[in-house]
């Protein structure tokens, strides 16, 4: 009988010996009690890549470092720009017809089309809804409300898988230790599409879905232009996330455990008060700016440069995750939070007329971008299984369409130009926000000494035989939240 050493998370985990490649077949890590975990089995279609990649490549010292890192920027090179220019087609007609968007995400939700992803090539549903996104901008000739907002439910629908799918595509592709940088790769597209998304059209958009379909892999096991052996470095690269393998059945358990699962709620949450300040920010900085005392000519200017702090505050949020110390990604996220709470206490405390001082102080509000994207890794790191990342996913994007739906009631016309209800909501969701981080830092903490406990437990009552894949299955180490291990 054929035997491995598994590879696991944290260096510091006590782990077993040996894994029989046999009951490999049958291992998909999730994130719920020890004793409730689920075994299933990974796509048939392309099993014995798997399996060579856990035969060649056991333990992390199996991969040469220098082989990994000219891998990583390969990945880089074929990945990141697909995502961002997908991320800038979808941002291009959501800042266009702002106000309707959020209602029509939650009509259709991500909630709902990300059922999807556990049956169809992944890529390739993505490259079908970014290009019936396009067709739909035919909407701007429509001549009466009731077909603008035909076309625009159906356009919502099309628009709501775009951030679950991107979430997917970086934890198949990248290790948890990468994922924040690369999720900010993309989602500064954000800023450059507030910047310049009036100069696309929407065929433009339909015909990069067309390219896509060319260029965006379904699978790690089917990504053209990569050898074999670069395709098992894959594989072997994102195991020791510990949070599932490709897996095209919906699991039902899995679904269950998610919505029970006080976490997942904790990340709706996140969703709801980091995304009140966005709605009000997206539909009413225009005016906001304009009610700082500037005509409709340099208000329209003065936007361009709130595009380009998105993308310096998305960069300064990859660079402080990357530098800090690791498991710091709660912090990372609350740090950047200071600056909004800041902004946001100047603009309304600074004098009426201190133009230049409260347009600064609007601008700094813009730093819960950076935060938003380091919370995105934190979902990303630390769910495991597919179908429960799925819904974990499109939860975390559920809170986001509830916030944005809430934001404008905040924003009265008879508040016009201070908007001191609006600014205030904002700084009321931000204050929240930073104690959220801190509650999920110290769950996160409290689940891992929880769950250590269980692992020593079972050490004791069981032999060195048993521990071969039930210590895996039943409390694997992929249970150990990434901003939980404190050293």
């Amino acid at each position: 009988m054929n035997y491995i050493r598994p590879l696991y998370g944290s260096k510091n985990d006590e782990v077993p010996d040996v894994v029989r490649i046999e009951d490999l077949r049958h291992v998909e890590s999730t994130q719920n009690d020890p004793k409730s975990l689920t075994t299933t089995a990974i796509n048939q279609e392309h099993s014995e890549l798997y399996l060579e990649a856990i035969q060649r490549y056991p333990v992390d010292a199996a991969i040469d470092k220098d082989e990994e890192k000219r891998l990583i920027r390969k990945l880089d090179m074929r990945i990141l720009p697909l995502l961002g220019i997908c991320y800038f087609f979808y941002v291009c007609p959501v800042k266009h017809l702002s106000i309707f968007l959020p209602l029509l995400y939650l009509l259709d939700s991500s909630l709902t089309m990300i059922y999807q992803y556990e049956k169809l090539p992944p890529a390739w549903y993505l490259c079908f809804n970014i290009f019936m996104c396009g067709a739909l901008m035919c909407q701007a000739v429509s001549k009466n409300f009731a077909t603008l907002s035909a076309l625009r439910v159906l356009s919502g629908a099309f628009e709501a898988i775009a951030d679950p799918a991107f979430m997917l595509f970086i934890s198949t592709y990248y290790t948890r230790e990468e994922q924040p940088s690369r999720i900010a790769a993309y989602y500064l597209w954000n800023g450059v599409g507030v910047a310049g998304g009036g100069l696309i059209v929407g065929a433009a958009c339909s015909f990069w879905g067309i390219v896509l379909t060319m260029l965006l892999p379904n699978s790690p096991t089917t990504f053209w232009g990569f050898t074999r052996d670069e395709r098992l470095m894959i594989i072997a690269r994102v195991r020791r996330n510990q949070t599932g393998v490709e897996q095209r059945k919906i699991k039902w358990d899995q679904i269950k455990e998610a919505y029970l699962d006080y976490k997942t709620w904790l990340f709706f949450l996140l969703g709801v008060v980091g995304n009140i300040p966005n709605g009000g920010i997206s539909n009413f900085s225009t005016l906001v700016i304009e009610g700082l005392g500037f005509d409709t000519f340099h208000t329209a200017l003065l936007g361009i440069p709130q595009g380009v702090i998105v993308v310096i505050w998305i960069v300064l949020g990859a660079i402080a995750n990357n530098y800090l110390p690791s498991n710091s990604r709660t912090v990372v996220s609350a740090l950047f939070m200071l600056p909004t709470i800041a902004g946001s206490l100047g603009f309304l405390l600074a004098p009426q007329d201190a133009y230049d001082g409260r347009l600064i102080c609007f601008y700094l509000t813009g730093s819960y971008q950076a935060t938003f994207v380091v919370s995105l890794s934190i979902v990303t790191s630390n769910t495991g299984g597919q179908s429960k990342k799925m819904i974990v996913s499109g939860m975390i994007w559920f809170g986001v369409c509830v916030g944005n739906i809430a934001s404008p009631f905040f924003y009265k016309t008879e508040q016009a130009p201070t908007y001191r209800l609006g600014i205030g909501s904002l700084l009321v969701s931000n204050c929240i926000e930073l104690l959220l981080f801190f509650v999920i830092r110290y769950v996160f903490i409290w689940e891992n000494r929880r769950k250590e406990k269980a692992r020593e437990a079972l050490r004791d009552q069981e032999g060195e035989d048993e521990l071969t894949l039930n210590a895996t299955a039943r409390i694997p180490t992929s249970c150990m939240y990434t901003d939980g291990l404190v050293s």
